[in-house]
């Protein structure tokens, strides 16, 4: 018996979450993902002009990777064939492509291979869509979260073409959670759900981006929430916290927030401050800040502030990066708190940093000046001929590996651009320096 107010849905198709109901049927229906699907763009052609082609679909979760899958295979009226790599193996992938083959001489219509998770598979898994991938035998659509170059096999990647996905903004996010608190046929229109701009926005901090997270949360603290007088469903805060078991702080990863959090962070190692430092790393964190990004903006950190002066600094960052992306949260979590303290407490230059700006500013000021003669390589005879490598002196024939010779374009020679500061290991970098100026101006 269905108690008063209570939406049927709930009771007919506990199964079926809502993040599947609300799984956009039409591209009209699809949010996100314009530089793919805007007008003219590469899905809108290969869509529109059923140009099918294999493809590996590189993207956070709840990026649209599996429902775009299944929109490319409706327009082009092809069959669609969905495959795990967690459960399915190599068996599972000859069955699909030997009925693929049979449809195709049949009834003349394509089939779309989707495999879930491709990068789950191992190298011979993937060297079995090779030959049909190249025979048209197949359309291939994979989808990934991980980085392609690492985990796809280089000969499947040159026959796919990879798109990236980004990971959905607010505004769109928004809308997708809207469209599922009004639409009646598919949503909870009948609810009568009501969700202020607080709720909404604690849902998205959570969600960070991710569609599907964003609407089981949302469906979670709907069927949380009793109807009041009017039949209203009125959500707050304190229901969303206790449906992801989290406290949402006040954080908006893609608004000022985000920027003054990380701003904070990276002031506060940059004047070596490790408490406040470690208190910001916090805040992000439990905030629900991607971890990897700040894993990047670590590594950003340990060049542009640090530099030479301590040259572990740019290995510690990337070993926090690694090791979270190893183990995951929660562990993970204190690699990245470590790499902080570290970075907070280590020597600090901006030399390298102001080098490099100096570099690309005599590059932008004098254009695309000619390698010296000297030091071009001279692998055929032509340029044997032409002087390339005529003169040149090989450093390790000479007292220490040291010889003075023109490296720089004429008109930017003696020019300098690295000065290193007298603190941490770049005190030493200078006094190495000076002394191979030293010695180059007087053999010169």
């Amino acid at each position: 018996m269905v108690r008063k107010n209570q939406h049927p849905r709930f009771l007919d198709q506990p199964s079926t979450p809502l993040s599947e109901r609300m799984r956009p049927a039409t591209l009209k229906e699809f949010i996100g993902q314009e530089h793919l699907l805007g007008e003219g763009k590469i899905l809108w052609h290969m869509i529109h002009g059923q140009e099918l082609f294999s493809t590996i679909f590189w993207g956070p979760p709840g990026s649209g990777k599996t429902t775009l899958a299944h929109l490319i295979a409706k327009a082009s009226q092809s069959f669609f064939v969905p495959l795990s790599a967690v459960t399915s193996g190599i068996k599972d992938v000859r069955d699909v492509i030997h009925t693929a083959i049979q449809n195709k001489q049949t009834t003349g219509r394509r089939t779309i291979l989707f495999i879930d998770e491709i990068h789950r598979f191992n190298k011979a898994q993937q060297d079995a869509f090779l030959p049909h991938v190249e025979r048209g035998d197949i359309v291939l659509i994979g989808a990934t979260t991980e980085n392609p170059s690492f985990e796809v096999v280089a000969p499947l990647l040159s026959r796919t073409k990879v798109l990236v996905l980004k990971t959905l903004g607010d505004a769109e996010m928004e809308r997708i959670l809207h469209r599922a608190i009004t639409d009646a046929d598919k949503g909870l229109g009948t609810l009568k759900v009501v969700a202020d701009h607080d709720v909404i926005r604690s849902i998205l901090q959570y969600a960070q981006g991710d569609a599907r997270v964003a609407l089981n949360t949302l469906e979670i603290a709907v069927m949380m929430t009793p109807p009041d007088e009017t039949g209203s469903r009125v959500l707050s805060v304190k229901t969303v916290e206790d449906a992801i078991q989290k406290k949402v702080l006040l954080y908006d990863k893609a608004g000022e927030e985000h920027y003054n959090l990380i701003s904070a962070l990276h002031k506060s190692m940059r004047d070596s401050d490790p408490h406040a430092s470690l208190y910001w790393l916090a805040r992000m964190l439990e905030a629900g800040e991607d971890p990897l990004y700040i894993a990047r903006r670590l590594v950003r950190f340990a060049s542009e502030d640090i530099g030479n002066a301590d040259p572990r600094a740019l290995q510690i960052a990337l070993d926090a990066k690694d090791a979270f992306h190893f183990i995951g949260s929660p562990e993970g979590e204190l690699a990245l708190a470590q790499a902080v303290l570290y970075l907070a407490t280590a020597p600090k230059s901006n030399a390298v940093y102001t080098a490099y700006l100096r570099a690309v500013k005599a590059v932008q000021e004098t254009g695309s000046l000619p390698v010296p003669l000297t030091i071009r390589n001279a692998p055929t005879k032509l340029m044997q001929e032409l002087d390339y490598g005529k003169g040149y002196r090989y450093a390790h024939d000479y007292p220490d590996a040291i010889v003075d010779q023109q490296h720089m374009p004429e008109q930017l020679e003696g020019r300098k651009f690295y000065f290193p500061v007298d603190r941490g290991f770049e005190k030493t970098i200078r006094e190495r320096m000076d002394y191979l100026e030293a010695v180059k101006k007087k053999r010169k």
